[in-house]
């Protein structure tokens, strides 16, 4: 039922709009140019145009007005082809300013029909206009033989300059007045078709009395302007005056020649019927003529009465076609709009009839559903039972577990509290004796602290999910209470050169807020700075009164990484973690932030540009809290028990025993991002180890330039991780040989996968034994002590063949073929080596005196010593011939090398062997 109603409509819809529609063919569109449409002949064509473009429903005339205005006829012409034309037809305002852009027409696939002038070159389909150098001579003939004169005196008054019909008129009327030697043109006006551009320069030439017989003007408005100044003159008797156009009407040509202001005028026709004829023929393909002439007359008082009648004729009959065309219209409206009516009528009817049907069918159909409803009923209640039953049991468990997390991490906060006190007592006693080890006491005490801190947000965001917080406001000095907090970082911001503010506007300002909220709120906005600024970064704390509001806005200013412009929205939400935070993160501070401030009813914002800004804006006075919300007595905020402020704490550089100065140390490169697991680290390793720390930022540079023998690695830093790291190193020339540990807190089988296919030497997950990375590094050093015995005890007779699948090995073939390849070569320096390997020198010593132990140096005068103990065994070179055969520079050099490394000079070894 529900499908058929709608498929009805739509059918009922779409009948009445094929109904609508007339059968009728594709319009026609045929684009007309019109020069200016400001005189009678111009709008004798548009009507003639129209008219017969109104016999046909399927044309469908644009015309265009150019107001004797070339660029904006230009303008118009182009509007024109791009709006799909089929034909287009133009009368140019002048020729060659238009020829391009017909040609741009005929390029795009549109026939033009050029009308009354041409364009340059004859680039067009077709031209339909009188031919104006017959028009022309017909008016010279007519003042030729109606004058009995001697002689013939003539003004010729030109059209627009640059026109075709003003060229070839002027052209006409010149060839024959040229033949007879009695008629000769005085004076020459040229003008721009309108009878006042004329007739100042006509009243000039008159009044400097030049005789004239005939005035002949290239158009009717023209010559009507010539006698207007001659009658002013009072010389409209002694000139007689010839214009072409032969319109009818009032102010037309015929009717002038009747009043006797004209002595005749040339017929020219406008040919706008047959332009859109033409047009139609050049569209059905038919055979045309390039050029089509309308026939032209002259019109003097002979005929004048004869054609006015004509034209008044035809005038009455284009009045009756247009009147009888109306009606037609009006009777096909009518029709159509009864002819829909009737076919709705039918499809109505026959609608009624389906539903009817339908209707039948429909009551047999309801009654199998409901029964089929009925039993489905049945089964949805059943399973709605189950569900609402297992959901109960999904409640309960999420219950259990989250009240056995919560009773966990209650649990986790006695062990804490102990060790805070035992800290306590331990701080007291290392103060006393002035131990240096107070510097461990402090680190201790604060990540216990931490600890504590990130079970309390844990226990509070439960608290916020079930709506159990109550606020409990009470009257604070607001700076007091800010730069108690503040000082909590002020040694963290002191440690990495920080530049830690704090500014307030109003340091006597009292707010009403619960105090244990807002440290929370405090202590996650600056530990987020903390947390993400650089060394030597900026961080500001700004309190603002505005004096004469009643709000308080306290901001958080950082220089760190920063939002990114698309997350801006989600930062407060829970579990939140930015693109760009590679930090450990549990993702809820912001979002106990934004709700502990919104109990307030304040609110707090973020912006970030160079850094990042959160903005706190709390309300003045306790008007906006309930009475149960405002307490007198406040529940104390933790604070510190134990006070770190001795300045010999400041320095995290601190030693149980004075090193060892004279003994040589490996060196270690440590990458962790974690300040004070670096240090502790670096302290705990810088008694037997040379120590470089990195905090993940520049640790490809730093590997690269310090080489060091071993490297622990971090896997969360900021930029790369640390089995990328840990690749890009293995796939190093300079850095492959060094031994690497992961340290992580990922205990997965995955993680130590990837951390061994990263090429990682030892894997070790937090909390790790501090013995236990103390042994591992012997281990992994003394195994390198092992392959650095290999490779110097077998100097010259590792060969490219024994190859041990890995970089190292590689290594010491390419650098064992280099130097045996140019043994015989004294000037075969270091710097040689290592521009053939690509690496550079300080590069290449330190690779080699980490993988041998020995200089590069040394090692290379090793193997040829060998090389020349070898030659003495087994040839019978002289000792000099030796020498240089294994590149050393003289002979007695080479002898006293050969001493110190066998402890016998060359002859005596010789001679032992012999």
């Amino acid at each position: 039922m529900k499908s058929f109603y709608p498929s009805l409509f739509v059918l009922l819809i779409l009948f009445s709009l094929s109904c609508s529609r007339d059968k009728e063919k594709d319009k026609v569109r045929i684009g007309f140019s019109q020069a200016m449409t400001n005189d009678d002949w111009r709008r004798s064509m548009n009507d003639a145009m129209q008219l017969q473009a109104s016999l046909d429903s399927n044309i469908d005339l644009i015309i265009r007005d150019a107001n004797y205005d070339v660029e904006k006829q230009i303008k118009q012409i182009e509007g024109l082809i791009a709006d799909s034309l089929d034909v287009l037809i133009v009368s140019p305002i002048q020729s060659k300013p238009i020829t391009p852009v017909v040609q741009n027409a005929l390029n795009a696939g549109i026939p033009v029909l050029v009308v009354d002038r041409k364009t340059e070159g004859q680039n067009y389909t077709a031209y339909l206009g009188a031919d104006n150098i017959e028009v022309g001579r017909n008016a010279a003939k007519e003042i030729i033989s109606s004058n009995t004169r001697d002689s013939i005196r003539l003004i010729e008054i030109r059209g627009l300059a640059g026109s075709s019909p003003a060229e070839e008129r002027g052209m006409g009327f010149q060839q024959i007045i040229n033949q007879f030697s009695k008629a000769r043109i005085v004076a020459t006006i040229e003008g721009n078709w309108e009878k006042e551009s004329i007739q100042d320069q006509l009243i000039i030439l008159l009044k400097k009395g030049i005789k004239v017989d005939y005035i002949f003007a290239h158009n009717d408005r023209m010559a009507i302007g010539a006698w207007e100044v001659a009658h002013d003159l009072g010389l409209e008797k002694e000139i007689d005056f010839i214009g072409v156009d032969g319109l009818p009407g009032p102010n037309g040509g015929i009717q002038a020649v009747k009043n006797g202001v004209l002595k005749a005028t040339v017929l020219y026709p406008t040919g706008g019927d047959e332009a859109i004829k033409l047009a139609l023929k050049i569209l059905d393909k038919e055979s045309i003529s390039k050029n089509n002439i309308l026939s032209t007359t002259i019109i003097n008082e002979v005929n004048a009465d004869i054609m006015n009648n004509q034209f008044e004729k035809i005038n009455e009959q284009q009045a009756e076609i247009e009147d009888q065309l109306k009606a037609i219209k009006e009777q096909e409206v009518l029709y159509s709009s009864q002819n829909n009516l009737l076919k709705i009528s039918i499809a109505l009817l026959c609608i009624i009839l389906s539903l009817t049907i339908y209707s039948i069918y429909s009551i047999f159909a309801i009654r199998k559903k409901n029964r089929q409803l009925e039993l489905t009923n049945n089964k949805i209640t059943i399973q709605r039972n189950q569900i609402v039953k297992i959901a109960e049991e999904v409640k309960m468990s999420n219950e259990a577990k989250l009240n056995f997390f919560t009773g966990l991490s209650h649990e986790f906060k006695t062990p804490i509290t102990l060790i805070l006190s035992s800290i306590e007592s331990i701080s007291e006693v290392a103060r006393e004796k002035g131990s240096t080890m107070m510097n461990e006491v402090e680190l201790i005490y604060n990540n216990s602290n931490r600890l504590l801190r990130l079970i309390n947000q844990l226990l509070d965001f439960r608290k916020i999910e079930d709506r159990k917080f109550n606020l409990k406001a009470s009257k604070t000095n607001l700076f007091a209470f800010s730069k108690n907090i503040f000082k909590d970082f002020e040694r963290e911001a002191k440690k990495r050169n920080i530049n830690y503010k704090l500014s307030s506007n109003n340091e006597t300002l009292d707010v009403f807020i619960d105090r244990n909220l807002m440290d929370k709120v405090y202590f996650n906005l600056l530990s987020n700075a903390f947390k993400f600024t650089p060394d030597n970064g900026k961080i500001k704390i700004q309190i603002e009164d505005n004096v004469s509001g009643n709000v308080v806005r306290i901001s958080f200013e950082d220089s760190g990484i920063g939002i990114p412009t698309n997350e801006i929205d989600e930062v407060f939400q829970a579990f939140f973690k930015g693109s760009n935070n590679r930090k450990n993160s549990s993702g809820i501070g912001l979002h106990l932030s934004k709700e502990f401030v919104e109990m307030h009813k304040g609110k707090i914002e973020v912006q970030s540009v160079h850094g990042t800004k959160f903005t706190v804006t709390l309300y003045k006075g306790q008007a906006h809290f309930d009475e149960a919300e405002i307490i007198t007595e406040q529940d104390l905020v933790d604070t510190k028990i134990i006070d770190f402020t001795s300045e010999h704490l400041v320095d995290d550089n601190y030693l149980i025993e004075a090193p060892n100065k004279g003994k040589e140390k490996y060196s270690i490169l440590i990458i962790e991002d974690n300040r004070d697991l670096s240090i502790f680290l670096k302290n705990k390793l810088q008694l037997e180890y040379e120590i470089h720390l990195s905090d993940g930022t520049d640790v490809l540079e730093k590997a690269f330039e310090v080489i060091p023998d071993i490297i622990l690695c971090d896997i969360n830093l900021p930029d790369k991780n640390g089995f990328e790291i840990c690749e890009i190193l293995k796939k190093d020339l300079r850095t492959s040989h060094i031994p690497t540990i992961i340290l992580t807190a990922l205990d997965n089988k995955e993680s130590y996968l990837q951390g061994l296919q990263s090429g990682a030497d030892l894997y070790l997950t937090k909390p790790f034994s501090y013995s236990i990375l103390v042994q591992s590094i012997k281990s992994l050093l003394y195994n390198r002590e092992k392959l650095r015995y290999y490779y110097t005890s077998n100097i010259h007779r590792i060969e490219p063949t024994d190859a041990f699948g890995n970089m190292e090995q590689q290594f010491v073939n390419n650098l064992n073929s280099l130097i045996k390849k140019n043994l015989g070569d004294s000037d075969f320096s270091v710097e040689n080596l290592a521009e053939d390997l690509h690496i550079s020198r300080v590069q290449l010593y330190r690779k080699v005196k980490a993988m041998m132990g020995i200089s590069i140096s040394d090692y290379i005068a090793n193997i040829r010593l060998a090389k020349a103990k070898s030659l003495i065994e087994t040839t019978s070179l002289t000792i000099a011939e030796v020498a240089y055969e294994t590149g050393f520079s003289t002979p007695n050099y080479f002898s006293t090398a050969f001493k110190n490394s066998y402890g016998t000079s060359p002859g005596t070894y010789r001679k032992s062997v012999s």
